[in-house]
């Protein structure tokens, strides 16, 4: 070793004996299991719809005409299942663990499909968790799939550290109400994204507003939109805005998601197909 050496091998181009490469985190996927684009949906805490995005990411490109799949990362509080309508349990085979199919071909796993009852609470440590969410990359067999949407959950750790270095993410999307302090703290999953070198793709402010339907006048529930500041200071675009829609609201609850009638997030699904173009 060099008596100037440095102990970042990134920059040196001596041959040492103390060299050290690299070390790769990603996890293997299963043998038959083919993603061409993962995008990872995060968001600074809960409760601001990043489940609904998820869902709705994956319709809008199934639509389009790619296979699209979900990997419900969010252990503890799985949403996914219940917005497609999805009740069955997962089965396994020799090769893996076969994920479960929507009426429209959306390819899907979450714990609640491998739990016998879904109201069952998990109450597991992150290692575990973390560990469960590797498995339904490398033993789920999820074929052949043009992109795949990872529902994390909120904030910055365990799982999303996780996803960011064992899962080949091609990018995220950052979902956030219009509050300030919400805005406040979507910046620290924006930041963590930048640290895990990974692109944000777009930001979604979901209950953005609400139109009386008596009247017909907008109003911002939830204080004026910050999404427009943020994204500039980030250089984030597009940016999407979803109104708070008591009927899309009634098709989740119903796992009736697939056939909702929202353009709310046209502009960042054209973006995503665009990755494949």
């Amino acid at each position: 070793m060099s008596e100037n050496c440095t102990h970042d091998c990134s920059t040196c181009s001596s041959a040492c004996a103390s060299r050290t490469a690299p070390q790769d985190l990603l996890e293997k996927p299963n043998d038959m299991t083919h993603v061409k684009k993962l995008i990872g949906v995060v968001s600074g805490k809960g409760g601001v719809g990043k489940s609904l995005v998820t869902s709705m990411l994956a319709v809008l490109m199934s639509r389009q005409g790619y296979t699209a799949a979900v990997l419900d990362a969010d252990m503890t509080g799985p949403s996914i299942p219940r917005a497609f309508g999805l009740h069955e349990q997962a089965q396994g085979t020799d090769i893996g663990i076969m994920p479960v199919i929507t009426k429209t071909g959306i390819r899907v796993m979450s714990l609640n499909l491998l739990l016998e009852h879904d109201t069952d609470p998990v109450v597991w440590r992150g290692p575990v968790i973390a560990g469960a969410v590797k498995q339904f990359w490398t033993d789920v067999v999820w074929g052949d799939v043009d992109f795949m949407f990872v529902d994390m959950p909120p904030g910055t750790g365990d799982v999303p550290l996780t996803v960011f270095q064992s899962l080949p993410v091609d990018g995220i999307v950052v979902v956030a109400t219009p509050q300030e302090l919400v805005g406040m703290i979507v910046e620290k999953a924006v930041k963590m994204a930048d640290m895990m070198n990974v692109p944000v793709l777009g930001l979604v402010e979901n209950m953005s507003s609400f139109r009386c339907p008596d009247c017909g006048k907008v109003h911002a529930i939830f204080g004026e939109s910050h999404a427009d500041d943020i994204a500039k200071a980030h250089g984030i675009s597009p940016v999407c805005r979803l109104p708070i829609n008591p009927k899309l609201a009634a098709a989740v609850d119903a796992g009736m998601i697939e056939l909702m009638d929202e353009n709310g997030l046209d502009a960042l699904a054209d973006k995503l197909a665009g990755l494949l173009r």
